[in-house]
């Protein structure tokens, strides 16, 4: 993690970012039947000379920047999330290769680990070639880190992510979703306090979620995350 790049929340407001986190577009690219297959980089939005403020309320009429609406609104941002860490609140599933790590309340719904088996199926099947690669690939994929596969000797299989911020695009569903936090940037509260530093995380940008800060697609459920980010 390098030390100037951080992610504060304001009580009942933004995001305040530090003007060294690039910001990015993600989109999900889609099959056919509209499964989610991988991540497709889009516009990367100019640098800020100042930290800037990502809208968290939902409602901004400038997003992905907050315009003040939170304060119309009557935003109110409680961090309503467990303090404790990722492995602590995760379920272990064992498999042949690999044991999955699962921690249900980060869910964000990118649904890359709907394909084929399945990574849950395919984490337990991976003493499979096929299934192994298939386990990684969709692990790996899951933005909000949800989903993390642990290697029996014990190393931990995370993706190789740049320290940036992506405003998830979900093209099935046409929403606007969370904001991908990649590579390790610090997430500080409200009331001054760290998050667990993790390499990738979904923080609600909809203002909705019963797991603040972070998603937990209630975005798919808001009319005004309709749309896509210009």
């Amino acid at each position: 993690m390098e030390e100037d790049k951080k992610i504060k929340i304001l009580p009942n407001g933004p995001y305040e970012v530090t003007e060294t986190v690039p910001l990015k577009i993600a989109e999900i690219v889609i099959d056919a039947e509209g499964t989610s297959e991988t991540w497709k980089t889009g516009k990367e939005y100019d640098a800020q000379p100042e930290p800037y403020h990502l809208c968290r309320c939902g409602h901004s009429k400038t997003k992905p920047y907050c315009d003040g609406s939170h304060k119309e609104v009557g935003f109110e941002g409680e961090e309503t999330t467990r303090r404790s860490g990722y492995v602590e609140n995760a379920v272990r599933y064992e498999g042949e290769a690999f044991d999955l790590l699962d921690d249900e309340s980060l869910c964000a719904s990118m649904r890359f680990c709907d394909r084929g088996l399945g990574a849950w199926d395919a984490a337990i099947e991976s003493g499979n070639a096929e299934n192994k690669q298939m386990a990684i690939e969709e692990c790996a994929a899951c933005a909000a880190g949800r989903l993390t596969l642990v290697a029996k000797d014990g190393t931990v299989l995370e993706p190789s992510l740049p320290q940036e911020i992506n405003l998830v695009q979900d093209t099935a569903a046409q929403m606007r979703g969370p904001l991908w936090v990649k590579g390790g940037i610090q997430l500080e509260g409200a009331d001054g306090q760290p998050y667990e530093v993790r390499n990738r995380m979904t923080l609600c940008r909809c203002g909705e979620s019963s797991n603040l800060p972070f998603c937990d697609t209630s975005h798919l459920h808001c009319p005004h995350m309709n749309g896509h980010d210009e």
